[in-house]
């Protein structure tokens, strides 16, 4: 029975060297298989990660240039503004000074208005603030003309200035929602 003792040892021995040996080589090939799943793994994750930085990166700068962009525009639609309100500030101060010399002219009696009547008057020339134009202060084709109180027209002038005024607000106002309307017509959705 020694015998036969020894020898089943020996073979437990060899079977459990056996099984060993096994588990250690499956051992091995799990470990390697892991470390270059591990490998492929990290170099799938940093391409990733270099795509993602990359698409980072470009969305950075296109939003750079897009902000640039529209400060350009913004200081171009500044500018025209600019010459819009120099342009208005001009014309309104032109339109001040041309009254202010046509009040000044008609203060002086250095000049008169005078009005085209429709019907030839009959009336004495002292009704309401109209008198007739006399023949000889200058040559008037067509219908009789009656000269009017210096009050009256100046405020006649008034009115007129003040509707020269409104009109070259009304084309500045004009000019700017154009400017503003141009902007928004052709920026980026």
């Amino acid at each position: 029975m020694g015998a036969l003792v020894s020898s089943i040892s020996w073979r437990g021995i060899a079977a459990a060297a056996c099984l060993a040996l096994v588990l250690a080589s499956y051992w091995g090939a799990y470990q390697h298989g892991r470390s270059t799943m591990d490998a492929e793994w990290r170099a799938t994750s940093a391409e990733q990660a270099e795509a993602f930085q990359r698409e980072r990166n470009q969305a950075s700068v296109a939003v750079l240039d897009w902000q640039e962009d529209e400060q350009e525009k913004r200081r171009a639609l500044e500018d025209r503004l600019q010459v819009n309100d120099e342009t208005h500030y001009k014309e309104l101060l032109d339109a001040k000074k041309l009254q202010d010399r046509l009040r000044d002219r008609l203060a002086t009696a250095d000049l008169r208005l005078s009005v085209l009547l429709a019907v030839p008057t009959t009336a004495p020339s002292s009704c309401s603030g109209v008198r007739e134009a006399s023949g000889s202060s200058g040559v008037v084709y067509g219908g009789t003309r009656a000269e009017l109180d210096p009050a009256h027209a100046q405020r006649i002038v008034a009115i007129t200035s003040d509707g020269d005024e409104g009109l070259i607000a009304l084309r500045a106002c004009q000019a700017y929602v154009r400017d503003l309307r141009y902007k928004y017509e052709f920026a980026p959705p």
